[in-house]
């Protein structure tokens, strides 16, 4: 199941601080959602649990087939499809009460038609969260996304379609920034080998072995130093009212 670092694994050690700050917005938007709710990029279903309690009706979507499959056989009153997107063409205009969508618009090539098409298939006054990783906290290039983005440029790119966009970050305690801090100097002593800055310009698909490969490495290495990566949970993560100082955006766009 848990192919590549970026799939992060719930049962991995190693993994154990991005799970929790990929865990922490499932948890917001359970206190959040109702109704008829869509999950693009539902993924392994790390927030399945939280989510299928807080909708009337939950429908995800990603295109790993081996996993709908599997998710389907676990939650059977839920409805899951197997399909690239965008666009949505499954779905009709006007069916959906909210949609979630953590960290996934980073793999889209067309991503202003992912945007326009989770307008269209949400109600009136429906709302999308997202989240994605702030471009300015990242330590290397990540081969597995098409692009980062900063505040401004995310927020810009959903206004074209949604008339109102709050934006929020989801940001770490001392705790968390403490692994942060050690993450980027670990990373820092990995990359300066890279004289020719060749993680910048190679095309993505030859860097994503070598990339996962590295950072396995470097969350193990991290996790033997002095057991933080462990100690971390989901509840040291926190929502900013400051997106661009966060290590992710949690923007909710309103139809």
């Amino acid at each position: 199941m848990y192919k590549t670092t970026e799939i992060t694994s719930a049962e991995i050690a190693s993994d154990n601080p991005v799970h929790q700050r990929l865990l922490f917005p499932y948890v917001k938007a359970a206190a959040m959602v109702s109704g008829n709710v869509l999950e693009i990029g539902c993924g392994w279903g790390r927030g399945l649990e939280l989510l299928t309690k807080a909708a009337d009706q939950y429908t995800g979507i990603d295109k790993n087939d081996a996993l709908i499959a599997a998710l389907s056989a676990e939650y059977p009153k839920a409805t899951f499809i197997s399909a690239s997107i965008p666009p949505l063409s499954t779905f009709a205009d006007n069916t959906f009460d909210y949609i979630v969508t953590f960290q996934v618009i980073e793999h889209i090539q067309n991503d202003d038609l992912f945007i326009k098409e989770a307008h269209r298939v949400l109600k009136p006054g429906g709302k999308l969260l997202l989240t994605t990783v702030n471009k300015l906290f990242s330590l290397t290039r990540n081969p597995w996304h098409v692009r980062e983005y900063h505040a401004a440029d995310l927020r810009a790119l959903m206004s074209r379609y949604f008339p109102t966009v709050e934006t929020r970050g989801i940001h770490g305690n001392n705790k968390v920034m403490t692994y942060y801090e050690q993450n980027k100097e670990s990373v820092k002593k990995l990359t300066r080998f890279d004289i020719f800055n060749l993680q910048y310009r190679l095309p993505r698909r030859l860097l994503q072995v070598p990339y996962d490969l590295m950072n396995r490495l470097n969350r193990n290495r991290l996790l033997q130093a002095d057991g933080l990566a462990a100690e971390i949970d989901y509840t040291d993560y926190l929502v900013s009212n400051d997106p661009a100082g966060s290590l992710d955006f949690f923007y909710v766009a309103t139809k």
